[in-house]
C-alpha cells in the first residue's frame, strides 16, 4: 500500500466532537510510551504527523489522521500511566469504551506493546476486553531493533502466552529500522478491500 496523502483532522476528548466521517477506521492503542506516535509516523512516511515525546502520557485525546483521502487512523491516550490521577484514568477509560462501542466504520485495532518487556495486567485487561466486543485486533510490538534476533522470538512467546494470542496476530516493528511496516500496511489494505 502507498501512503500519498496523510493529514490531521482533529483532537477530541468526547463523542459531541467526532468528526462526522463515514470511512474506515484503524486504532492505535496501547501504554504511555510504547511508541504509538512514532509507530503512525513511520507506516504514514511522514516525520511530525503525529506527536511524539518523551514524556509519557502526553496524548490525552483521541488524535484523527485522513490518509489518502478514504481512510482513518485514530491515536487514543495512552492508558496505564500512574502519574494521572484516577479520574483522569477513569476519563479516559470511558472515553475508549465510549468510542469503540458506537464506531460503526472501526475495521481494525492495532494494540501496541513494547516488545522489550512483559505486557502488563493494563495491556491483558485491554486486549480481553477488545476480544470480548469481537473487535478484529493485532498487537504490534515495538522497538525490536533494541532487541537480538533471540530475544525477539522468545520475546514474541512471551506476548503470546500472556495475551493468549495467536503468533499470526503479533506484527514485530520497529520505527527506527522501518520494519514489518509492509506488515501493518498489508493488514490496512486487507480490511480496506474487505
Amino acid at each position: 500500500m502507498l501512503i500519498k496523502n496523510a493529514e490531521y483532522v482533529t483532537s477530541c476528548v468526547s463523542s459531541a466532537t467526532y468528526p462526522n466521517v463515514d470511512e474506515p477506521e484503524f486504532i492505535f492503542l496501547g501504554r504511555s510510551n510504547v511508541g504509538k506516535s512514532s509507530l503512525i509516523n513511520t507506516i504514514t512516511n511522514r516525520k511530525k504527523l503525529a506527536y511524539t515525546s518523551s514524556k509519557p502520557g502526553k496524548t490525552l485525546t483521541l488524535n484523527f489522521y485522513h490518509i489518502n483521502n478514504n481512510f482513518y487512523l485514530i491515536d487514543f491516550p495512552g492508558y496505564g500511566y500512574a502519574a494521572r490521577s484516577i479520574n483522569q484514568r477513569l476519563d479516559f477509560g470511558k472515553m475508549i469504551e465510549d468510542y469503540l462501542k458506537k464506531s460503526n466504520n472501526l475495521k481494525c485495532i492495532f494494540l501496541v506493546v513494547d516488545s522489550r518487556h512483559e505486557p502488563t495486567e493494563d495491556d491483558k485487561l485491554m486486549y480481553d476486553f477488545l476480544m470480548h466486543y469481537n473487535f478484529v485486533v493485532y498487537i504490534v510490538a515495538t522497538k525490536i531493533d533494541k532487541l537480538s534476533t533471540n530475544e525477539i522470538n522468545k520475546n514474541v512467546n512471551i506476548i503470546s502466552n500472556k495475551l493468549d494470542v495467536v503468533k499470526d496476530r503479533i506484527i514485530t516493528f520497529s520505527s527506527l529500522n522501518k520494519i514489518n511496516v509492509n506488515l501493518i500496511h498489508d493488514v490496512i489494505e486487507t480490511y480496506l478491500n474487505d
